[in-house]
């Protein structure tokens, strides 16, 4: 899944600057990696499809679990797409479709093209006849390393202000186009 992991990065990277030609210039990030392909793993392994999994863990809260030091901003975008066994996955259909799919939700949209994001890391997973692929985004807005108590730090969720809610936590069922949501996480400051 690695291929398919760096064709989404690279088209992904495209595709910010054609929606904003200021937008920054992603590095991609082993740690960001890292969360996103355990995050599609527990997707693929539990069979759901959410920013949120079954037993509460959220990649911001990955990511504060291995480096309490992180803070920032946090954006992620999941999506599922199903095949089939005979065709198989073809990484640059699948990789085209599931940024396709992005751009064309304005949530995703948003989330993707954000400016400031300056970090990235993709993973993907496969279980039955569905890969699931998560991409995170990052950037510390320029804050300072702060000195306060690790133990104190708090993952505060920042939900889309136009709908005022948390995405829907269920799998959608399979289709031919990806099932996809985003979500902007903030960390700690």
């Amino acid at each position: 899944m690695v291929a398919l992991e760096l064709r989404i990065f690279d088209l992904i990277q495209v595709q910010r600057h054609k929606i904003d030609p200021n937008a920054k210039l992603l590095s991609l990030d082993s740690e960001l990696v890292g969360v996103a392909r355990r995050r599609s793993e527990d997707m693929a392994a539990k069979n759901y499809m959410a920013h949120k999994s079954p037993d509460g863990q959220t990649s911001a809260s990955l990511i504060m679990d291995e480096d309490s030091d992180f803070q920032g901003l946090l954006g992620e975008n999941i999506a599922a797409q199903h095949f089939t066994k005979q065709v198989g996955v073809d990484v640059e259909g699948f990789a085209q479709r599931f940024v396709k799919t992005w751009v064309d939700s304005p949530d995703h949209k948003e989330n993707l093209s954000f400016a400031a994001y300056d970090r990235s890391g993709v993973g993907a997973a496969v279980s039955g006849d569905t890969v699931y692929v998560t991409q995170l985004f990052a950037t510390n807005l320029g804050l300072k390393q702060h000195a306060a108590d690790p133990k104190a730090r708090q993952v505060t969720p920042l939900y889309n202000a136009k709908t005022e809610s948390s995405p829907p936590d269920a799998m959608p069922g399979a289709g031919t186009a990806p099932a996809a949501h985003a979500e902007p996480q903030s960390a700690p400051q």
